[in-house]
């Protein structure tokens, strides 16, 4: 058995269902490059302030090397008495460099060395997930050219309410993984503090130099409470909160394109490479993965409230529980850049299904909020020109017909404002071409909209 790293006071050998009980090398042997690079970043910083010779700092950064090779290659054998990812590499640099490697440990405690290693892990994580909102939007962009001509209904309570080019759909999911990436990007920023060197709780007598590591890892600053630093997990909250609102805005575009696929719309069909099938029903196809991005996010959102009850009941600095942490967070990222690249795939490879689309356009009075403008633009009150429309589709009800359909006498006889220029603004397409304002779902808006877009993603 191992001996441990803290059992120099300690008179019995720790029992194995604690040893089981309390491991973390499970989940968080995730963490070795991170712990590697924040190890030579501290053996560096040490030479440095002369707390160990050139040739020491050396032989541990070239060890530390040696270490994580065999990591990644799977060679190290992880062992519950070494309990964490942390132990079992500086367990392997003591076995190999005996003293030089128990020096390692010099100015720094578990607890600076835990969140150091999350805060690096995150920081990569982010840049990653950032990327991979990049490229969602880009898929949504790259696919807009393609489908300029294309007019959609646009709904509320899931009735239709009025025509947009369906590039504005597009755009719109643009827009939320945008804010997406910027609350990621501001949350980077409390991410990007350098915890190495706060020690245990209280900071460290010895002459160690924090701005070095900072600078070594590329924080932008090293944290101003030692304190603060042990019990500090708002970032990972901060980041897993960031991650529920990128699953949230995942599960509302495969909860529409999951109706979009539907027979009863038939707006898009799926690539075969995205969909199964039934293994009862031949003819059936499956939106199989847009379910499972929609089912995934309710893991994601409930990753929040693990992190923040886990939180909520601890006194300053390091407690046990904060071993937990990691769990959500893993689950949270892994889960939201598994969906977030299934989703951009989706995204790329679906059919617009135009024909099924235009052969309904015209239903359910699209063009009405257009009427109600028509009239307002002659004088009438918006509230009474809202009146006014409504009997209008009344009446078309009566007659079966739409509001394209009606007489200029009948629209007359509810409104003698109605001239025959009525007809501009009447039938889906013409009720599209009149949405000029900005950030609107008329060709006009929606071209200079995408016209940004294409210039922000660096799209040719």
């Amino acid at each position: 058995m191992a001996a441990k790293a803290w059992g120099g006071r300690f008179q019995q050998q720790t029992d194995s269902r604690v040893e089981l009980f309390t491991e973390s090398i499970s989940f968080d042997h995730r963490l070795a490059q991170c712990d590697v690079r924040g190890s030579q970043a501290h053996a560096r910083m040490l030479a440095a302030t002369e707390l160990i010779s050139p040739a020491e700092r050396d032989a541990i950064i070239a060890e530390l090397d040696h270490i994580l090779a065999d990591i990644e290659a799977g060679k190290m054998e992880f062992q519950v008495s070494l309990e964490d990812i942390h132990m079992h590499i500086e367990s392997a640099l003591i076995e190999n460099l005996g003293d030089v490697g128990r020096k390692l440990h010099t100015g720094r405690s578990r607890n600076d060395q835990v969140s150091t290693d999350l805060k690096l892990f995150v920081r990569d994580a982010i840049d990653q997930v950032d990327e991979l909102l990049a490229e969602i939007q880009k898929a949504f962009v790259e696919r807009s050219a393609a489908d300029l001509d294309i007019i959609v209904p646009g709904y509320t309570h899931l009735q239709r309410a009025m025509p947009v080019q369906l590039v504005h759909y597009w755009l719109a999911y643009c827009e939320k993984f945008q804010r997406d990436r910027e609350r990621l990007a501001d949350c980077r920023k409390r991410v990007n503090i350098n915890p190495l060197g706060c020690a245990a709780m209280a900071g460290t007598s010895l002459p160690i130099d924090r701005d070095m590591t900072t600078e070594l890892l590329g924080f932008d600053q090293p944290a101003a409470n030692s304190l603060d630093v042990s019990s500090d997990r708002d970032y990972l909250a901060e980041f897993v909160f960031a991650l529920s609102l990128v699953a949230t805005h995942l599960s509302s575009l495969a909860e529409e394109w999951i109706l979009w696929f539907s027979t009863e719309f038939g707006f898009l069909k799926l690539p075969d490479a995205y969909t199964t099938g039934s293994s009862i029903m031949p003819q059936k196809r499956n939106p199989d993965v847009l379910e499972l991005i929609r089912g995934k996010s309710a893991r994601v959102i409930a990753d929040v409230s693990q992190i923040l009850i886990l939180l909520k009941g601890l006194p300053l600095a390091y407690n046990r529980d904060l071993q937990e942490d990691k769990l959500a967070m893993f689950d949270a990222f892994d889960t939201t850049a598994a969906s977030l690249e299934l989703a951009a795939a989706i995204v790329r490879g679906a059919e617009i299904q135009q024909d099924v689309i235009e052969s309904r356009l015209e239903d359910g009075f699209l063009d009405a909020t257009a009427l109600m403008e028509y009239l307002i633009k002659q004088g009438v009150p918006m509230r009474t020109a809202h009146g006014t429309v409504g009997s209008l589709v009344a009446l078309c009800d009566e007659k079966e017909c739409r509001l394209a359909d009606l007489a200029l006498a009948d629209m007359q006889g509810v409104c003698d404002l109605i001239q025959e220029d009525v007809s501009q603004v009447l039938g889906t397409r013409n009720a599209v071409a009149s949405l000029q304002s900005y950030g609107s779902g008329g060709r006009k808006p929606v071209e200079h909209q995408l016209s940004q877009w294409r210039d922000r993603l660096e799209i040719g």
